[in-house]
C-alpha cells in the first residue's frame, strides 16, 4: 500500500500559489474588465418600433381617437433622457451639496468579523483555494471551482 497517493494532493503540488498582491492584482484587472463592460450605455434605447409590426393592443376604440396624433409618454422620456450612474451623483450633488449624501454616507466598521460564503454554491465557507484565494465550502465545490473558476479569468 506504499505506492497509493492522494490525487488531491498531486493536483496540489501542481498548482501555482499567487501571493496577496498578485490576487488583488488579479481582482482588480477582473473588476477593471467588467466595468469596461457594463460602462456603454444601451445600443437599443433609441430603437423605433417597425410599423409593420402587428399591433396587438385593444381594437374597441372609436375611430376620432384613432385619427388623433399620438403624444409620447412620460415612458418615452424616461427611456430615451436615461442617466447613468455618474450623471445622477453629479446631479445630486448640485441638488443637495449638504451631507448626508451618496458621497458622504458612512458606515462604522462591524463590530462582529465578516462572513465567508462560498463562491460556488454560496453557503458558509471555511476553506480558501490555495491557487486564487476563492473562498468555497466542500470538496464538491473544490472540485466544481477548479474546474470551472480557478485562474480562469481573462482581463
Amino acid at each position: 500500500m506504499a505506492g497509493r497517493e492522494s490525487h488531491r494532493i498531486k493536483d496540489a503540488e501542481k498548482k501555482r500559489v499567487l501571493d496577496e498582491a498578485a490576487r488583488q492584482r488579479r481582482a482588480r484587472k477582473a473588476l477593471e474588465a467588467l466595468e469596461q463592460d457594463n460602462f456603454h450605455d444601451d445600443p437599443h434605447a433609441d430603437l423605433v418600433m417597425s410599423k409593420k409590426v402587428p399591433k396587438f393592443q385593444d381594437n374597441l376604440k372609436n375611430s376620432k381617437e384613432s385619427r388623433k396624433s399620438k403624444r409620447k409618454g412620460p415612458e418615452y422620456y424616461r427611456a430615451k433622457y436615461r442617466k447613468n450612474f455618474a450623471q445622477l451623483l453629479d446631479e445630486e450633488k448640485q441638488l443637495n451639496p449638504d451631507p448626508p449624501n451618496y458621497t458622504s454616507a458612512l458606515a462604522p466598521p462591524p463590530s462582529k468579523p465578516s462572513r465567508h460564503f462560498c463562491a460556488v454554491c454560496g453557503n458558509f465557507s471555511k476553506y480558501s483555494c490555495t491557487a486564487c484565494g476563492t473562498r468555497y465550502c466542500c470538496i464538491r465545490c473544490l472540485g466544481t471551482h477548479q474546474d470551472t473558476r480557478c485562474l480562469k479569468w481573462t482581463a
